[in-house]
């Protein structure tokens, strides 16, 4: 499961910097190529939401088959510690599936709003050069 963490980490970090590229303001001509290359980035980038959900029941099925120390004295302190890691490592997946995500959402919703502000100026320079 660490090459999926990885993979997943890297796609996390490469939707991070196309939002923060497509927020910055005063990139002018640069900012039309940069939406060109992240729009046929989408699709593919579509891919990590599956890709998410999978590894979101990978960690549901093994925090719901872990090894039960709470309730038994049968588990040595190298057993608690163990499972104490496993469920640190847990949360840390978890929040990087959800911060995969998230910002997809974002990468999807700030690329179609700009997208959408381009057209509009693009209509406005339109109705003022007929005028």
């Amino acid at each position: 499961m660490a090459i999926e963490i990885v993979v997943l980490a890297y796609a996390t970090g490469a939707e991070a910097i196309m939002v923060l590229l497509l927020t910055i303001p005063g990139l002018g001509p640069l900012r039309t190529g940069l939406i060109a290359v992240i729009r046929n980035l989408l699709k593919p980038f579509l891919s990590i939401v599956p890709f998410s959900l999978f590894m979101f029941m990978d960690i549901y099925w093994k925090y719901e088959n872990r090894l039960d120390c709470e309730s038994s004295n049968t588990c040595t302190p190298n057993d608690h510690l163990r499972q104490q890691k496993a469920l640190m490592k847990s949360q840390r997946n978890m929040l990087l599936i959800i911060t995969a995500l998230v910002f997809y959402w974002m990468l999807f919703s700030v690329t179609r709003m700009v997208i959408t502000i381009e057209q509009l100026n693009a209509r406005i320079e339109k109705l003022k050069n007929r005028d």
